[in-house]
């Protein structure tokens, strides 16, 4: 079976009946999706760059990059890279002077090993691809884990989308890392960059925020 990515299971939530059934036809039959006509992520110059900000602290990454490129539009010829690129750095603009500490543990934090990882989600396959995996705690004893994963579409998600990324993430640093760390579910973060908002596992525990992900599945999991 295929793997799922977040932003395929909100896209599900929006389909019409008949094809949320195809959706989940396809994802039993293992059916290749369509490639994409654009190649590469949209947003990948403006989050590459605020995530690796994040990373070493430092801002001026990402003015460099808008500099980056601000100089080469002048040479863009086709029509939708110049729009890519102007959508980019408008983005890159927000967080130019952004105070990332409201992100971050007041604590001192070691950047942990991190990669897309593949979890078996109620019998589906879902993946989950933060940027950025850290353990912190009290003085010397770093035994809190937490993680940050930066999320940009044209018109952002809304909170309970977001709130399934935040969702897999906790899952994520769970089964990775659950053996040696505490999960701090504060700092289990999905942040929506369009938005300039950010959801935290906490507020799923809450109720604050709807928890979507596991009743979506379920649904995609009827229609198989």
């Amino acid at each position: 079976m295929k793997k799922l990515t977040i932003k395929k299971i909100i896209e599900f939530r929006g389909k019409t009946d008949k094809a949320k059934k195809k959706f989940a036809t396809d994802l039993k039959a293992n059916k290749a999706e369509p490639k994409p006509k654009s190649g590469g992520d949209y947003w990948q110059i403006a989050v590459s760059a605020i995530a690796k900000a994040y990373k070493q602290k430092d801002l001026q990454i990402i003015t460099d990059k808008i500099k980056e490129f601000e100089e080469k539009m002048p040479g863009v010829k086709h029509p939708a890279t110049r729009i890519q690129y102007k959508a980019n750095i408008e983005l890159l603009n927000k967080y130019e002077n952004f105070d990332f500490k409201k992100w971050t543990p007041n604590q001192k934090i070691r950047t942990e090993k991190n990669h897309k990882t593949v979890l078996t989600t109620r019998d589906l396959l879902v993946e989950s691809a933060p940027q950025h995996v850290y353990s912190f705690g009290k003085k010397d004893d770093q035994n809190e884990i937490g993680g940050i994963w930066f999320i940009a579409k044209k018109d952002g998600y809304k909170i309970e989308e977001m709130g399934m990324f935040a969702d897999i993430l906790s899952r994520y640093l769970k089964s990775q890392y659950g053996k040696d760390y505490t999960l701090n579910p504060r700092y289990c973060i999905a942040v929506d960059l369009v938005g300039n908002y950010n959801v935290n596992y906490s507020q799923l525990q809450s109720g604050e925020v709807s928890p979507l992900l596991n009743k979506t599945i379920d649904e995609i999991k009827k229609l198989m």
